[in-house]
C-alpha cells in the first residue's frame, strides 16, 4: 500500500491510534440527493444510495440530532470522481462540529474526489488552419468570461503580445489631478506597441510591471497622435512605485492578433467563440479541456460580531481544482503581494478547522485565505499548486479591496487572526496570473508556524511576514514562527525587492530558522534570502542555509534589535550582506554565521556608518580573494581595530565538503566549530516524504521571462 493510499484509509480516524469512524454518509458521483446517502454506492434496487452533491450530505449533516452529533465524530465519506459545482459549497455555524465530535469530509479509501469550480468543454472542431473552434452562447451573451483555461490538466495561457519578453514604457506620465490621490492611470507607449484597431479591445489587459507588484489593467482610451493609453482605473498609489515608469516593463494580454503560438487561447466574447491553438499530438476528441465557472470553491463563513463560528470541521482527502479569477472593470493593482485577492478556499470566522492530505490546484487567485476571526486552524500534507497567485493568505487586511471587507466590525478583537499551521506542504508553481503573489502570506496575525514546506517557483517572495511598516506599535503580527522550509526558485528575474523570507515591521518573538533558501534572483535590485524590511525589529533568524542569490543571502533595510545568528550566507552574486540605514538603536547582531562566496563582488554593501551594529565571531572566505576586504577597504584587523568589528572573527576557509555541489555541511577542524556555530542537518528541511497528491500533473508551465 503506498504512503498516500494509507493517509486516505486513516483520513477519517478521531485522533491518534483510534479506530476510524464509520462513515455516516456517502457521495458519489452516480448518487442522488434524493437518496439517503446511507450506502456507499447504489442499492440494486435503485431504491437508495448515496449522495450525488456535498451540498446535499452537509445538509444531512446538520439535520442530524443534537445527540446524534455529540455521539463521536460525523463522516461523510465521498467517493472519487469529478464534482462540477454549480455554486461555492458555504459552510455556517450551523454546519460545525465539536471538540470531540468533528465533522469530516473525507475521501472513501484511496479513492480521489475531485470539486471542480469548472465545466469541461466538449465539441471542438477542427478549422483547416488547425485550430480548435467551440461556440459558448453563454459567452457571447456575457453570462461566462473566463480568464484560464486547462487542456489535459495543464494550464494554457491567453494569446499575449509580444509573444515573448516584453514592451517598455516610452514615457511615464502623470496621474490626472482628479485621482492623483490614488494614482497613475496612463502612459506613454512607443508607436506600435498597441493598436486602437485590436478586435474585441475592452477585453484585452496589460500586464504592467513595477518595483515589486505588477498591474493589471484594462483600456478606457488610445490616442494615438499622443501615443498614450489611458486605463479604466489607477493604481493605488501616487508614489514612485505606484508608477508606470519611463523604460518600465510590460505586455498585452488576450489579444486576437497575437493569437499564434501553439498552447495559446483565446475567447472572443461579442461572439461567443473559444480559439485554441493545440500542441503537438493533442486532438479535440481525446482532450480534457477545462474553464472555470466559479472564482470561490469553498467558502467558511462565520460570523464574528454574533460571536458565531465555523468550528471542528476536518477536510481530508479532497482535491478543489478549476477556480477562475474575475477582473474588475477598473482593473486589479495591489501594492504589495496580492494579499487582497482572496482565494479558492475563504475563510472568515473559522476555528478548529484543518485540511489534511488536500490539494488545491488550477486557480485563479491563492489557495487558501485565512481572514478575520480566523484561529487554530491547520493545512497540513496538502498541495497547493498552479496558482494564478499565491498559496496561503493568514491575516486581516483592512480596506475596501480586501476579500473580507465590510464582513466584520471594525476594531472588535474577535477579529484578531491567531494561531495557524502551514506544515508539510507543497505550496508551488504560483504567481501564473499575478507575479507578485507570495506562497505564503502573513499580515496583523500571530502565532502562526509555517513549518516543513516546499515553497518554489513563485516570482515574487516566498514567506512574507508582518505587514506593518516602521515602527507602529503595539505588534500587529508577533510571534510567528518559519521553520525547515525549503524555499527556492524565487523571483526568477521577473519582479524587485523580494526574498525567500520577507519581514515587515515590529515582530517580537517571531522567529525565521532551520529553512534552506537557494535560487533567488530579482528583475533588478534586492533577490535576498532573508530581508528584514522596515521597521522588522524583534525578530531572530537562526540556523539557516541561504545560497545563490543574487543581491545578498541578508539584508536589512532599517529595524532595531534584530538577531542573525549561526546562518550560512553563500554565493551570493552581488554582494552577501547588506545594511541600508544607520539608525541611533542596535540594529541588528549578526553573529556566528559564515559566509562565502567565490566571485569579486564585496562582502558588505549599504550603509555601514555609525556604531549601531554588532558583528562577531564570523567565518568570511572568498577562495579568489583571500585577502577579505571591509567598508573602507580595510583589512580585517583594521576593521576589528578601527570600528570595534568582528573582534572574535575569522577570515578563514570553512571547510564545506563540497560547496560547487551545494554541499555546505562542514568537515572536521572548520573554524567555524571553533567559534560556536552549530550544524543541523540541511536534509531535514522541506516537507520531506510527505505524499505527492497530484503525481500526474504535467509540468506548469512559466508565465513569464
Amino acid at each position: 500500500m503506498n504512503a498516500l493510499a494509507v493517509i486516505l484509509l486513516a483520513s477519517c480516524a478521531s485522533a491518534g491510534d483510534a479506530p476510524a469512524p464509520a462513515p455516516r454518509f456517502f457521495v458519489a458521483p452516480a448518487g442522488n440527493d434524493s437518496w439517503s446517502g446511507t450506502l456507499p454506492a447504489p442499492a440494486p434496487s435503485g431504491a437508495d444510495g448515496p449522495f450525488a452533491s456535498v451540498a446535499r450530505a452537509k445538509l444531512a449533516v446538520r439535520a442530524l440530532s443534537r445527540e446524534a452529533k455529540s455521539a463521536g465524530p460525523v463522516v461523510v465519506a465521498i467517493r472519487g470522481g469529478l464534482y462540477e459545482l454549480t455554486e461555492p459549497l458555504l459552510f455556517t455555524p450551523e454546519d460545525s462540529g465539536a471538540a470531540a465530535a468533528p465533522v469530516i469530509y473525507c475521501a472513501y479509501g484511496e479513492e480521489r474526489p475531485i470539486l471542480s469550480g469548472g465545466r469541461r468543454l466538449r465539441g471542438c472542431l477542427v478549422g483547416e488552419d488547425g485550430r480548435w473552434r467551440l461556440a459558448l452562447e453563454e459567452a457571447r451573451d456575457g453570462r461566462w468570461i473566463f480568464s484560464q483555461l486547462w487542456v489535459n490538466d495543464q494550464r494554457r495561457f491567453r494569446a499575449r503580445l509580444p509573444l515573448s519578453g516584453y514592451l517598455h514604457v516610452a514615457e511615464e506620465l502623470p496621474p490626472p489631478a482628479a485621482s492623483s490621490a490614488a494614482g497613475y492611470d496612463r502612459f506613454r507607449f512607443h508607436a506600435g506597441d498597441i493598436d486602437p484597431g485590436w478586435r474585441d479591445l475592452d477585453a484585452v489587459e496589460l500586464v504592467c510591471f513595477h518595483f515589486w507588484s505588477a498591474s493589471r489593467m484594462r483600456i478606457a482610451q488610445i490616442d494615438t497622435e499622443e501615443h498614450t493609453v489611458v486605463f479604466t482605473g489607477p493604481t493605488p498609489t501616487a508614489s514612485r512605485w505606484g508608477a508606470f515608469a519611463t523604460g518600465s516593463r510590460f505586455f498585452a494580454e488576450n489579444v486576437r492578433e497575437a493569437l499564434g503560438a501553439p498552447g495559446a487561447w483565446r475567447l472572443e466574447q461579442g461572439v461567443g467563440e473559444l480559439t485554441y491553438l493545440p500542441l503537438p499530438g493533442e486532438r479535440p476528441e481525446d482532450a480534457v479541456v477545462v474553464a472555470p465557472r466559479l472564482d470561490v470553491l469553498l467558502r467558511l463563513q462565520g460570523d464574528v460580531p454574533g460571536r458565531r463560528f465555523v468550528e471542528h470541521l476536518r477536510f481530508e482527502g479532497l482535491a478543489f481544482a478549476h477556480a477562475g479569477f474575475t477582473l474588475p472593470a477598473e482593473g486589479h493593482s495591489f501594492p504589495q503581494a496580492e494579499a487582497d485577492l482572496g482565494a479558492a478556499v475563504e475563510a472568515l470566522g473559522a476555528r478548529h478547522v484543518t485540511f489534511d492530505g488536500c490539494s488545491v490546484r488550477h486557480a485563479g487567485r491563492y489557495a487558501i485565505a485565512f481572514g478575520p476571526g480566523c484561529r487554530d486552524n491547520e493545512v497540513r500534507r496538502c498541495e497547493l499548486v498552479d496558482l494564478g497567485g499565491g498559496g496561503v493568505i493568514i491575516g486581516a487586511l483592512e480596506g475596501p479591496r480586501s476579500f473580507t471587507a465590510g464582513r466584520t466590525a471594525a476594531g472588535d478583537a474577535e477579529n484578531e487572526v491567531l494561531r495557524h499551521t502551514v506544515r508539510e506542504c507543497r505550496i508551488a508553481h504560483g504567481g501564473r496570473l499575478h507575479p507578485a503573489a507570495v506562497g505564503v502570506w502573513i499580515g496583523h496575525a500571530s502565532h502562526n508556524t509555517v513549518a516543513h514546506n516546499d515553497i518554489f517557483d513563485f516570482y515574487y517572495t516566498g514567506v512574507s511576514v508582518g505587514w506593518t511598516w516602521g515602527y507602529a506599535e503595539p505588534s500587529r503580527a508577533h510571534h510567528n514562527e518559519i521553520a525547515w522550509n525549503r524555499i527556492h526558485t524565487i523571483g526568477q528575474g521577473v519582479l524587485s525587492d523580494l526574498a525567500g523570507v520577507y519581514t515587515l515591521g515590529v515582530s517580537p518573538g517571531t522567529t525565521v530558522h532551520h529553512n534552506v533558501i537557494h535560487d533567488v534572483a530579482a528583475f533588478d535590485y534586492g533577490g535576498w534570502g532573508l530581508y528584514t524590511d522596515e521597521g522588522s525589529s524583534g525578530i531572530v533568524l537562526s540556523h539557516n542555509l541561504v545560497y545563490r542569490t543574487k543581491t545578498g543571502g541578508f539584508h536589512q533595510h532599517y529595524g532595531r534589535g534584530n538577531v542573525i545568528r549561526n546562518n550560512v550566507f553563500a554565493e551570493a552574486a552581488w554582494h552577501q550582506v547588506q545594511r541600508s540605514r544607520a539608525e541611533a538603536h542596535l540594529s541588528f547582531r549578526f553573529e556566528q554565521n559564515i559566509v562565502y562566496w567565490s566571485n569579486d563582488s564585496p562582502l558588505l554593501q549599504g550603509d555601514w556608518s555609525g556604531e549601531q551594529f554588532l558583528l562577531d565571531e564570523n567565518v568570511y572566505w572568498n577562495p579568489r580573494r583571500p585577502e577579505v576586504r571591509f567598508p573602507g577597504d580595510l583589512a580585517l584587523a583594521a576593521w576589528q581595530e578601527q570600528r570595534g568589528q568582528d573582534k572574535s572573527s575569522r577570515v578563514a576557509n570553512p571547510l564545506f565538503v563540497d560547496p560547487a555541489q551545494d554541499d555546505f555541511r562542514l568537515c572536521d577542524g572548520s573554524p567555524a566549530l571553533d567559534l560556536g556555530f552549530e550544524p543541523w542537518d540541511y536534509g531535514a528541511a522541506g516537507s520531506g516524504d510527505a505524499p505527492r497528491l497530484t503525481p500526474g500533473l504535467p509540468a506548469v508551465p512559466a508565465a513569464f521571462e
